[in-house]
């Protein structure tokens, strides 16, 4: 690729949203934005750019991602000719035990993810239809899978195996883990920061946001991670559960009648952080009134203690802890949150000081502190665009 005249486009698409941003030349960002809302009469599609044109937010009907999705494409072909584009890069969650590592899409591959959409429902249906759409518009136009489940494929085996037959394991079900875009940036920023030292050190990442999840890496790479065979696993989340004892679903199919999607659409979309105080899914929202609020203040009081756990099994994991990393909406600008988890931390050596956490900056921990704990804010839109720029280097030479 010619570093001058690459265009890259990123698509990261949830449920109910399309992030999206464009890369230029070396990697300047020269747009971003989202397509929010998607199914609510309210979806909104708000765009920041370099060109004052670009930057504005307006009301779109899109009541689901098929029409959203081409209002995207719309938008782009009316701004500059999509031939100008080099490629597409679309984060996937979930690809499965056959597909991990980056690559060109297929239409092969784009029927087999359709299969694949058990192992996560609530995004690879919606994945899929977004890489389709695109090469309906674009078909000549390269696009690029990069999945969340990447950074942790070389988990230990002892951390892959889930406790259940041993049969299921040939069917592919295992612990996959995810965030593996945020947390292949954050240990690149890490290196930057620190140095190889530090990044080679015994590192916890939490990325902390309306969906949460820590890994413990040693030596640069993943040793165990808090979400499993889907992203519902590990900490309480926005919606999302995270963990929880199996046999409620029985219980609640036995006493409510619940059957499998109503439970999988409760442990989704109806728990976590919203699910608990009955009133947000929104850190924000929760700290503003747990003073007045008893459910908001169990909320939180939750999620810290859950993470904290989490951090203290991944210190026993790792044989130690040097360096903890906050990320994530939640991680990189909710001081009293990260306070709060590293309260009784101090047995592991971390101790932070009170007026630069306060202020967010990246290095929180006091002078005193054994452990180095920072703040670094992710960027899986940049991680995206460095793999799709990867994979077109090695495709074609």
């Amino acid at each position: 690729m010619k570093s001058d005249k690459s265009r890259i486009l990123t698509i990261n698409g949830g449920s109910s949203t399309i992030k999206f941003a464009v890369f230029e030349g070396s990697f300047q960002r020269i747009l971003e934005g989202a397509m929010e809302r998607i199914g609510l009469p309210d979806t909104t599609l708000r765009i920041k750019g370099l060109n004052e044109d670009d930057n504005f937010s307006k009301l779109v009907m899109a009541p689901d991602h098929k029409v959203a999705v081409n209002i995207l494409m719309d938008w782009i072909e009316e701004r500059s000719r999509h031939d100008a584009l080099t490629a597409v890069g679309h984060r996937l969650v979930h690809g499965g035990p056959k597909y991990c590592l980056p690559q060109l899409i297929t239409r092969e591959m784009v029927e087999e993810l359709r299969q694949l959409s058990p192992f996560a429902p609530e995004h690879m249906l919606e994945e899929v239809l977004l890489i389709e759409a695109f090469h309906r518009r674009f078909p000549d136009l390269p696009q690029v899978a990069c999945f969340d489940t990447t950074f942790h494929l070389d988990l230990p085996r002892v951390a892959k195996l889930l406790p259940i037959p041993r049969r299921y394991e040939a069917q592919g079900v295992r612990r996959y883990g995810f965030h593996g875009l945020s947390y292949e940036f954050l240990m690149g920023e890490l290196a930057l920061l620190a140095g190889a030292e530090a990044a080679q050190g015994r590192v916890i990442l939490a990325h902390l946001g309306n969906g949460a999840s820590l890994a413990a890496v040693r030596q640069g790479k993943s040793l165990d991670t808090s979400m499993s065979f889907t992203p519902t696993a590990g900490v309480p989340m926005g919606t999302r559960s995270g963990d929880l004892d199996p046999g409620l679903f029985l219980y609640l199919a036995r006493t409510e009648g619940l059957d499998a999607k109503r439970f999988n659409d409760m442990v989704n979309f109806q728990s976590g952080l919203l699910g608990v105080s009955e009133t947000s899914a929104d850190m924000r929202d929760l700290l503003k009134h747990e003073m007045h609020d008893i459910r908001a203040a169990e909320a939180v009081e939750l999620f810290c203690y859950q993470v904290k756990k989490w951090i203290g099994a991944f210190a026993a994991a790792l044989g130690g802890l040097d360096t903890l990393v906050f990320a994530g909406g939640i991680g990189e600008n909710a001081p009293i949150v990260r306070a709060r988890i590293c309260d009784g931390l101090r047995f592991l050596g971390t101790e932070l000081e009170e007026t630069q956490n306060a202020a967010n900056d990246g290095m929180i921990s006091a002078k005193t502190s054994r452990v180095a704990v920072r703040v670094i804010r992710t960027d899986e839109e940049l991680m995206i665009a460095k793999t799709v720029s990867r994979v077109l280097g090695a495709v074609q030479q």
